[in-house]
């Protein structure tokens, strides 16, 4: 269905003022505050019978603000109809309500958005580290958390260090990989 069709069907389900409604690569986005965050789920898994959380996750928008958006690709079993709800959140650390209760296979994702990028799920059942050791600190897909490499020993080869094959970006530019100068192999 068209992504025009799929913004009508939810407009009158949906505080329209919190919410902004846009076509991108031909497809409907819903960029929504957090506060209206489950009421614009519950009305596209209710309203307009997209039942299916396709996919949620996240990316640091640093040193822009808010800092973090967390974006749900909402799809329809057995149709093609799809929605993208994309909602931009703050704070130390960031929260936003769990979409467990609308979406139950919300449960992992949200886990792995917690884990990677220290977004907290109030409401989640089981909100804890799903990827990273339950000892390490931080969140490593932060742009701000220092690229490192550890040694690995093997033997009869010389393996490539992750410094000399991945590029470096300067805190300024606009992949701002925030890191320091990499020094000069010699």
């Amino acid at each position: 269905m068209a992504p025009a069709s799929i913004l009508e069907r939810l407009r009158p389900h949906v505080p329209w003022g919190l919410a902004t409604p846009k076509e991108e690569g031909g497809r409907a986005v819903l960029y929504v505050t957090p506060g209206i965050l489950l009421e614009v789920l519950r009305a596209a898994a209710e309203r307009v019978s997209l039942d299916s959380l396709v996919d949620l996750t996240a990316w640091d928008r640093r040193p822009a603000s808010p800092r973090f958006e967390v974006v749900y690709l909402l799809g329809q079993a057995g149709g093609s109809d799809r929605l993208t709800v994309k909602v931009r959140v703050d704070g130390d650390p960031p929260r936003l309500p769990s979409a467990v209760e609308v979406y139950p296979g919300a449960a992992w994702p949200e886990r792995e958005v917690y884990d990677m990028f220290g977004v907290v799920f109030d409401g989640h059942p089981d909100l804890r580290r799903i990827l990273m050791p339950d000892d390490w600190e931080g969140h490593p897909l932060r742009r701000d958390v220092p690229l490192f490499e550890e040694p690995v020993e093997f033997k009869g080869h010389r393996p490539k260090v992750p410094s000399e094959i991945i590029p470096y970006f300067s805190p300024h530019s606009p992949s701002g990989s925030g890191g320091e100068t990499p020094p000069v192999p010699g």
